[in-house]
């Protein structure tokens, strides 16, 4: 009897290696997935602490990877062919090199240059004129250099605002510029965006409350939604995403209220969300517009509306900007808020977030479509931040001479030095907000 047991193997079995790695990768990427969000719902802490401190210790070393990747393949280029960092990257890069410590050949290996290269950078630190080697961010126009490198300082701190925003939310600050103005202190201005050639509908609001929109949409967890196999998918519920209720006043733009499911939600749950935003917000909608989806078209969730005296109303099928509002909105949340964090397996450690994100969007973050104001502003009737006194920097600017829109007066004197003050909401580094003070 031999001692050694042999598998049998399929034939041809070498031929398939790379594609069983793939498929391994993504059952154990489906496999901890499971793991992580029964350990962080557990009743022991430690447990919950232990599958958090994997997930990002997971994460640091996929991004470690991903680095490495990327600076494999300019490892190839001869050194000669490479492409040179501009003067305002080599700042940066001295400025991390001081955060972390590092030493001369740490910070070359860092960034695939010489040692020597390094030295020469700190030896002509203090270079001035426009060829120096190492500079600061400097202005193209008649604002002071401090304003300059304060404008491209927001845009490393909070990098998912536009030039328009960025505008809007110094506006409100006390300092006026203009979106054009802001696209041109940054390294590389932003392409303007292609409107739309058809007509757009648009929904008229005449007051808060008037009209409110509601959609939900799927929030992942992990990352994303592709598997190895078919249906080449994960599920759409828990572990894998949550999914998002939100309704928004179309008037004033404001997040009326959100809800976290585990997995699609029903005519029943939608109604039970409505009911509990209605409530808190004291005002029910006289129409209320969705999209086609199932939960919306039932019978009971009309007969919902009805007994609240809701006009329910459908978008158009293949037709712009029908559901436009609400759409941006659940993009917004995603682009500036799930995607830049580690989304929870908790529900309430998402509810909370969401919350915390909502909040931010309704009290601090300027509107485009309301002219710089918040959506709190524009619903409860306060006046906008943008209105009041502004902030002059520059010295000999004529007092009565316009300024960037909207339009108004001097706060103090001319010639102001200030300093930008960033804080963010509850510590979350995606939610910034932007203050500007005298320098002393």
């Amino acid at each position: 009897m031999r001692s050694d047991t042999q598998i049998p193997l399929p034939k041809g079995w070498p031929n398939r290696i790379r594609s069983g790695i793939i498929h391994v990768i993504s059952l154990a990427h489906f496999s901890l997935t499971v793991a992580r969000s029964v350990a962080a719902n557990s009743i022991n802490a430690r447990i919950g602490l232990k599958a958090e401190n994997s997930r990002l210790r997971q994460e640091v070393a996929i991004l470690i990877e991903e680095a490495r990747i990327k600076d494999s393949r300019m490892e190839r280029i001869p050194a000669q062919r490479r492409p040179h960092y501009p003067p305002i990257e080599r700042m940066a890069i001295l400025e991390l090199r001081a955060a972390r410590g590092w030493s001369l050949s740490q910070t070359a290996r860092r960034f695939l240059v010489t040692p020597a290269t390094i030295a020469s950078w700190n030896q002509r630190l203090d270079e001035e004129g426009p060829g120096a080697l190492v500079q600061i961010r400097e202005p193209v126009n008649k604002f002071p250099d401090f304003v300059r490198y304060i404008v491209r300082r927001l845009k490393v701190l909070c990098p998912a605002m536009g030039k328009v925003k960025l505008a809007q939310v110094l506006c409100r600050a006390g300092l006026h510029l203009s979106s054009s103005s802001v696209g041109r202190m940054w390294t590389e201005p932003l392409k303007p965006r292609s409107e739309p050639e058809s007509a757009v509908r648009v929904v008229t609001a005449k007051r808060p409350n008037h009209v409110w929109r509601v959609d939900f949409s799927t929030v992942p967890i992990a990352s994303g939604f592709w598997a190895a196999w078919l249906p080449w998918a994960l599920p759409q519920c828990w572990p894998f995403c949550w999914w998002i209720a939100v309704a928004v006043d179309h008037f004033s733009r404001r997040v009326m209220g959100s809800a976290v499911f585990e997995e699609r939600p029903t005519s029943k749950a939608v109604a039970m969300f409505l009911g509990r935003v209605t409530r808190k917000a004291r005002a029910t909608p006289k129409y209320l517009i969705t999209d086609h989806g199932k939960q919306f078209a039932v019978d009971t969730f009309k007969r919902w509306c009805d007994r609240k005296a809701i006009r329910q109303r459908f978008g158009a099928v293949g037709k712009y900007g029908s559901l436009a509002v609400i759409e941006r909105l659940i993009r917004t949340i995603k682009d500036e808020g799930t995607r830049r964090m580690i989304v929870p397996y908790c529900r309430d450690a998402f509810r909370r977030e969401l919350s915390l994100f909502i909040g931010w969007y309704n009290g601090h973050r300027p509107h485009t479509w309301l002219d710089a104001r918040t959506p709190d502003e524009a619903y409860f009737g306060r006046p906008a931040a943008c209105c009041a006194p502004r902030f002059e920097p520059r010295r000999r600017w004529p007092r009565g001479s316009p300024c960037a829109q909207p339009q108004v007066k001097i706060r103090g004197r001319r010639g102001a030095r200030i300093e930008v003050q960033v804080s963010h909401l509850a510590g979350r580094k995606h939610l910034p907000i932007v203050e500007l003070k005298r320098a002393a």
